[in-house]
C-alpha cells in the first residue's frame, strides 16, 4: 500500500471516528439523564433504593476493569505489530465482556429471587437498578460485537491503518462502557440507603 493510499484511508476513516465520539457523548448524556431522573424521583418522594446491592455487582466491576487492561494490551500489541498478542488480548477482552454480562444477569437473579426486588416495584427507585444495568448491558453487547468485528479484521490481515483504526474505535468504546459502569456502580452504592 502506498503512502498516498494510507493518507486517503486515514481521511476516509476520520468521519467514522467523529461519529463514534458523537455516539459516546449522546450515551453519556443518556446515562446522566437516567441518574438525574433517579435523583429527582428519590429527592421528591424521599424514596431511596433501601437495599444493599448484590455482591455480584462488585465482581462484575472487577471483571470490566480487568477487561479494560486487556483492551489496552491489545491496542499496544497492535501498535507494535504483534498481531498474535493483539488477537489473544482481544479474545480475553471479549471473554471478560461476556463474563461481565453473565455476572450482571446473575445479579438480576439475586435481586428477583433472593431479595424480592422486581422491576415493577412499589418503590420505583429500586426499578432504576434494572434500568441502569439494562441500558448498560445493551452497550456492553454493542461493545462485544465491535470487539468481535475488530478481531475478525485482524484475522483477515487488513491494512495496518485500518487495523489500528478498528483497535482505536474498539478501545474508545470499551473504555467508555467501563467508565460508565464504574459511574453507575458508585452512584448506586452511594444511594443504597
Amino acid at each position: 500500500m502506498t503512502r498516498i493510499q494510507q493518507q486517503e484511508d486515514k481521511l476516509n476513516l476520520a468521519p467514522k471516528k467523529f461519529n463514534m465520539w458523537i455516539f459516546i457523548f449522546t450515551s453519556f448524556m443518556f446515562f446522566a439523564a437516567l441518574t438525574s431522573g433517579f435523583i429527582v424521583y428519590s429527592g421528591g418522594t424521599g424514596h431511596g433504593i433501601h437495599i444493599i446491592l448484590p455482591q455480584a455487582f462488585m465482581y462484575s466491576t472487577a471483571v470490566i476493569v480487568l477487561s479494560s487492561v486487556t483492551m489496552f494490551m491489545a491496542s499496544r500489541a497492535a501498535k507494535g505489530l504483534q498481531f498474535a498478542k493483539q488477537r489473544l488480548y482481544l479474545w480475553l477482552t471479549i471473554i471478560l465482556g461476556i463474563l461481565f454480562f453473565i455476572i450482571q444477569i446473575y445479579a438480576w437473579y439475586v435481586l428477583v429471587y433472593k431479595m424480592g426486588i422486581y422491576f415493577t416495584n412499589p418503590n420505583a427507585s429500586q426499578s432504576f437498578i434494572y434500568v441502569f444495568t439494562g441500558m448498560h448491558l445493551l452497550h456492553i453487547l454493542a461493545g462485544i460485537l465491535l470487539l468481535g468485528y475488530t478481531l475478525w479484521g485482524s484475522y483477515r490481515n487488513i491494512p495496518q491503518v485500518k487495523n489500528l483504526f478498528g483497535m482505536q474505535m474498539s478501545s474508545i468504546f470499551w473504555h467508555f462502557v467501563d467508565i460508565i459502569w464504574i459511574y453507575l456502580y458508585v452512584f448506586l452504592l452511594l444511594n443504597q440507603y
